[in-house]
């Protein structure tokens, strides 16, 4: 069987705007993909025997905290 046909990937969404967009690109690579609500649970993730997972954030985000961004007029 074919490894990118029995693949499937995640995309976790924190809300972003590019969820749809990435999910497409993994497609686009004859990847299933699936965007899923960030509040899915870790059973929920197993059971559904994922080969990868993609955290889509907002903007400004980052798993080390916020991020600010200033302006050049700030």
């Amino acid at each position: 069987m074919d490894q990118k046909a029995s693949a499937k990937v995640l995309v976790l969404d924190f809300g972003a705007q590019y969820g749809q967009l990435i999910a497409r690109r993994v497609r686009d690579l004859n990847v299933y993909s699936e965007i899923v609500p960030c509040d899915i649970s870790a059973d929920e993730i197993r059971e559904m025997n994922a080969s990868a997972l993609i955290l889509s954030t907002r903007m400004g985000s980052s798993v080390y905290g916020q991020i600010h961004t200033k302006s050049k007029g700030a």
